[in-house]
């Protein structure tokens, strides 16, 4: 009795294969349907197979590259409309600061360029020599000359060129921080995670130092009012405790008749003058109540600039921080869209690698065949 080993095991199953090749590779070659001159058509049909299956393949990639050429541009342009609608809203805004609060009459150098300014008052002089240019009128002095208009021409040309280079530098300062805000940009998106906790950090931080700036405005603007409100108190007792004096004093209730010169109504003796008129006294306190309600008035119009101008800082700084709030949740949708994008091309690489293993898969699985079939033959 013989003994099978493991190597006569392998060695018949091999003979058993090769001679299952034989009986297909016959049936192949002398079956008169499936042989065209010779040619092995099911290598060609895998050939065929796996060339559609790298077309198609290719084709994917591509329409997957185009998707995301098309996101990119949606992107994009969703940025440049606000960029451009942000640029908008910052030149309006600037338009209508200068329409309020830098109007022409408002500026110093405005009597430089005044249309009425000839028919306000009359010229100075009319030549070098006019009779008017006394010594005691003064309007005549050194750098004064009649090149008024050339000097004048000369300043506004210098303006004008001070105008253009300052917006040249305007124009070179925006191009710079445009390079600084994309360079920032692509930072960010590096460093994704450590910038939102530094900038959730930083949007406290700054919140904080905005409540605390308001209220600290909030307390000078009250005790400036307190200020202003003891001051004028205290100026008005002062002036009535002074116009009160004036009145009951000893010098004003003095008969003024007896200093009357006989040189005229207007002359006094000095020796004997005891004071005023009653007529002149009226006077005087008619121009004193004048003064003081002007002064008044002067008083509650600087106390009602201040309190505008208060009101417009704390404006300043509320539109600030919507304007800064504004930003944060523009760049956390932006944040939000570019996470869901990048997933969603992570989704398909995977994908596709997936289908790209499978191809090469089954590509080695048929050059093996291929292989065998060529040994065995």
């Amino acid at each position: 009795m013989e003994v099978v080993l493991p190597a006569d095991l392998r060695q018949d199953a091999r003979v058993a294969k090769r001679r299952h090749a034989d009986l297909c590779r016959q049936k192949r070659v002398f079956d008169a349907r499936s042989r065209i001159i010779g040619g092995d058509t099911e290598a060609w049909n895998s050939q065929v197979h796996d060339q559609k299956i790298r077309e198609a393949t290719e084709r994917a990639r591509h329409e997957t590259f185009a998707t995301e050429m098309r996101q990119n541009d949606k992107i994009t342009c969703i940025l440049e409309d606000r960029e451009r609608r942000d640029r908008k809203t910052l030149c309006r805004a600037t338009n209508d600061f200068q329409q309020s609060f830098q109007r022409p009459e408002t500026r110093r150098e405005f009597d430089l360029s005044d249309p009425l300014s000839l028919k306000k008052a009359l010229p100075a002089r009319q030549s070098d020599n006019d009779i008017r240019n006394t010594i005691s009128g003064m309007q005549k002095f050194m750098g004064e000359d009649l090149n008024f208009r050339e000097r004048k021409k000369f300043q506004e040309e210098q303006n004008r060129e001070w105008s253009l280079q300052q917006q040249r530098e305007w124009e070179r300062a925006r191009a710079h921080q445009k390079c600084a805000e994309d360079l920032y940009l692509q930072m960010k998106l590096k460093f994704d995670e450590t910038a939102r906790h530094l900038q959730m950090l930083e949007s406290n931080a700054r919140r904080a130092v905005c409540a605390a700036v308001k209220e600290f405005n909030r307390n000078q603007a009250i005790e400036s009012q307190e200020r202003k409100k003891q001051e004028k108190k205290q100026e008005e007792e002062d002036n009535l405790a002074e116009i009160s004096s004036l009145l009951h004093g000893d010098l004003l209730s003095e008969n003024p008749q007896r200093a009357a010169s006989s040189f005229g109504p207007h002359r006094v003796i000095p020796g004997r003058w005891k004071g005023m008129s009653r007529e002149q006294l009226e006077q005087v306190h008619l121009t004193q109540k004048q003064q003081v309600l002007e002064k008044l008035r002067l008083q509650e119009e600087e106390c009602q600039r201040d309190m505008d101008w208060d009101q417009r800082r704390i404006q300043k700084a509320r539109e600030d921080l919507m304007y800064e709030r504004q930003m944060q949740r523009h760049q956390r949708d932006l944040r939000r869209a570019l996470d869901s994008s990048n997933r969603s091309l992570a989704r398909q690489q995977c994908l596709q690698k997936k289908h790209m293993d499978e191809v090469s898969t089954n590509q080695l699985t048929g050059d093996y065949f291929t292989q065998f079939n060529t040994s065995s033959r």
